[in-house]
Parts: structure tokens; sequence; C-alpha cells
């Protein structure tokens, strides 16, 4: 496993932990609804981006296609989760479109997860 799918994968881990930090925290704060939605995105997004590290470790997809489809769903993750949760805890946004920019990216994320599916890995 290269430096940076170890990378990769520790992020993914940590964005589980936090998705698990704020489902707890979404029970016992107001605005509890908009952290509920950020922390489901973490969790789902979670094991997506391991098992895209861990289908290009293992050289059954584009190994390339599939490290950046998980950076993008790091990046929608943080920019989309990390602008709910602010706004829930803390009343103010990350930047202004930042949860839009997010979901885009998210979007462009699965986007790419498909294609490194879909394009045959090279042997």
């Amino acid at each position: 496993m290269s430096g940076l799918d170890r990378l990769l994968a520790a992020l993914a881990a940590l964005a589980g932990g936090l998705g698990v930090a704020a489902s707890a925290a979404a029970a016992h704060t107001s605005g509890g609804e908009t952290l509920k939605t950020a922390a489901q995105f973490l969790l789902f997004h979670a094991p997506a981006m391991l098992a895209l590290i861990g289908l290009a470790g293992a050289g059954l997809v584009r190994t390339g296609l599939a490290r950046l489809s998980a950076v993008a769903l790091l990046i929608g993750l943080a920019l989309f989760s990390g602008d709910l949760a602010l706004r829930a805890l803390a009343g103010t946004p990350l930047f202004p479109m930042a949860a839009p920019s997010g979901g885009v990216v998210l979007m462009a994320g699965w986007l790419l997860a498909a294609v490194a599916v879909l394009v045959p890995a090279r042997r």
C-alpha cells in the first residue's frame, strides 16, 4: 500500500469517526437535523473511500482514477459536511456556497468511481 493510499485510508477512517461523533452531537444539540445530515454523509462516504483504496490496492480498478475519486470524495465531504456541521454548531458557514460546492465535488467523485470501475485495470 502506497503512502498516499495509507493517508487516504486514514482520512476515510477519520471521516467515519467524525460521523459517529456528529451523530452523537446531533442527538443533543439544537440544529440537530443539519448536523445529522452532515454525520450521515460522513458515515456513508467513509466506507466508500476505504473500498476504493482497497480495490485500487488489489489492482481490480484503475488505481489513479480510484485514488482521484477518493480524494474528490474527501474534499467534497470536508466542504459539504464541514459547512453543515459548522452552521449547526457555531451558527456560521464555512464560506459562501461551501455545501453546494462540496455536493458537486461529491457527485464528481462518484462519477470518477464509476469510471474507475468501468475502465479496465492495467495488468
